[in-house]
């Protein structure tokens, strides 16, 4: 059943909200410009779930206390997880090292072990080489009018290039999936 909420009732989410993310900041011991981030969570979730609110059941203060408790049950579990991959304070890579040559956090990691490469990213200066000659290749071999293609798609969408008359979506995906195929012939993967 869909029911409005009034501004008592938002007075009474708003309420809740506030007083379990406050014990929740409390209890995690985050810092005082978390609070509001925690409360909005708590505030939308009561909101988003407003609609199973049954007055005949209870009243609403317990029904919102039931569900935020809830959700701030899950956001401690997931504050919980963070702190333990990166601890109770993650260390910034700015971060001065002791001592007086000015070395920072970051000078302790080469690139190799970065989040990039965590991800596949590459580092590797003779690989950015070999992908910019596949490119160069690839695009060299494309027909002039795919070329024209790739660019417009460098500054909008195909939507908006079907919109502006460059022909109809579908014809457009069709020639993105040749022109991808193309590239993939010479080496060239999607980014």
């Amino acid at each position: 059943m869909r029911r409005s909420i009034s501004p008592d009732d938002l007075s009474i989410l708003r309420h809740v909200a506030d007083r379990i993310a406050r014990r929740m900041r409390y209890r995690l011991g985050l810092p005082e410009q978390d609070l509001d981030d925690l409360r909005q969570d708590l505030l939308l979730d009561l909101i988003a779930r407003f609609p199973a609110f049954d007055p005949e059941r209870g009243p609403l203060e317990a029904f919102s206390h039931m569900v935020a408790t809830h959700r701030a049950s899950l956001i401690g579990r997931a504050v919980g997880r963070e702190r333990q991959i990166y601890g109770n304070s993650p260390l910034s890579l700015d971060a001065p090292l002791t001592g007086d040559d000015n070395t920072v956090v970051r000078d302790l990691f080469s690139q190799d072990q970065g989040l990039g490469a965590l991800f596949g990213q590459s580092f590797e200066v003779e690989d950015e080489i070999v992908a910019n000659a596949s490119l160069d290749a690839g695009l060299s071999g494309l027909a002039e009018s795919d070329q024209h293609l790739c660019v417009a798609l460098a500054t909008s969408t195909i939507d908006q290039l079907a919109a502006s008359g460059h022909g109809a979506r579908a014809s457009l995906y069709r020639r993105l999936k040749n022109i991808r195929l193309s590239l993939l012939a010479y080496g060239v993967e999607a980014a």
